[in-house]
């Protein structure tokens, strides 16, 4: 916890103008704000290498926060969600493996919904398994129209706002909006990701996330630039930043081949630099948060640019979360997924206060 006096605003250097009916904020390098504008104090920590099994994970892919605070801890690996109360302590486990109803398998992502439901992205099954807070499994949708996602997020509208891909000639993404119905309504944004191009963690691909009010902001991995639509399709708000962009080192080519058990006679091909942005949340005040790929002075942790709901760039923080792993945001409260230091998962909570005047 910082203890500083309140940051000074600095003069804001950026332009925003209109263009042909899109508001464009064109930002600098330099923040609105000087260091330490965002306090983070870590209150809990859930997650354990040894000790009662409840509060342990194998492979947690997603975590959903409700009303009550309550915390939802999806478990790829085991097929299930742990509920924990807001002081940490374990409640129950929602689901088990299976193909039966309120059974899933390999689900990548967790919701509550804005109906206060909990929603389980379990689309590699083409179904999304629907459950009350208390855990009883509700209904489940099978998905008929709506292709396999990488990740699904349904608005209050009950729309479906769907990240996927698209396999034809050339390997592509879709980010693509559908009705309660299952009907396309909106194609978002396609891009070419190129699999065979460089080492597939540098494939490129859309990262998005949905605001408080309906309104979808993403981006492109490849590209410092985020883009919002409304709720009725149209294209509103572009969002730039100026970055300095970093290079991928041989010691690091080395560590990831390592990791990924890659065997040296594979001709694997790096790209000069890292995509300059990896992650993209909103918090419940339009606030946006970018995963950079700059790495921050703490071990294993990453800068993330912060983006007011005009498109300022008006601060930043560092965090040790997991990529692709997006930060939950929920009463001025910030969760994360982590790992400690013998590389075990652990779900952690922030109290967050702006230090700015």
């Amino acid at each position: 916890m910082f203890t500083s006096c309140k940051q000074q605003k600095t003069a804001w250097e950026g332009t925003i103008e209109e263009v042909d009916g899109v508001i464009v904020v064109k930002n600098p390098k330099e923040l609105l704000y000087t260091a330490d504008a965002l306090i983070q104090e870590e209150e809990l920590s859930i997650g354990v290498s040894e000790g009662p099994e409840k509060y342990m994970f194998s492979q947690v892919r997603s975590i959903a926060v409700d009303e009550d605070e309550r915390i939802y801890v999806l478990d790829f690996k085991e097929s299930h969600v742990k509920v924990f109360d807001k002081h940490g302590n374990y409640l129950m486990t929602i689901g088990s493996k299976g193909e039966g109803p309120g059974e899933m398998f390999g689900p990548i992502g967790i919701q509550i919904t804005p109906q206060n439901e909990i929603m389980v992205n379990n689309s590699n099954r083409r179904r999304l398994p629907f459950f009350s807070q208390s855990g009883e499994y509700l209904r489940k949708i099978t998905l008929i129209k709506i292709p396999p996602s990488y990740k699904l997020k349904v608005d209050s509208n009950g729309d479906f706002i769907v990240k996927h891909p698209i396999r034809d000639a050339i390997f592509r993404e879709a980010l693509r909006k559908f009705n309660s119905e299952q009907e396309h309504i909106l194609t978002v944004a396609e891009v070419e990701t190129n699999p065979d191009v460089f080492y597939f963690r540098f494939i490129s691909g859309i990262l998005f996330d949905v605001t408080e009010r309906n309104s979808i902001v993403f981006g492109v991995k490849k590209n410092y630039e985020l883009k919002i639509i409304n709720p009725k399709g149209e294209l509103i708000r572009r969002i730039l930043k100026k970055y300095d962009p970093v290079e991928v080192r041989e010691e690091e080519k080395k560590i990831m081949l390592e990791k990924d058990k890659i065997p040296p006679e594979r001709d694997v091909k790096f790209p000069k630099y890292y995509h300059p942005i990896e992650d993209i949340s909103v918090d419940e005040e339009g606030n946006i948060f970018v995963r950079t790929s700059e790495k921050a002075e703490v071990e294993n942790s990453n800068y993330y640019d912060i983006f007011n709901s005009e498109g300022k760039y008006i601060a930043r923080i560092s965090l040790k979360s997991l990529v692709n792993i997006p930060l939950v945001w929920k009463k001025s409260k910030l969760y994360t997924l982590e790992e400690d230091e013998e590389g075990f998962q652990v779900v952690k909570r922030y109290k967050v206060s702006w230090n700015i005047d």
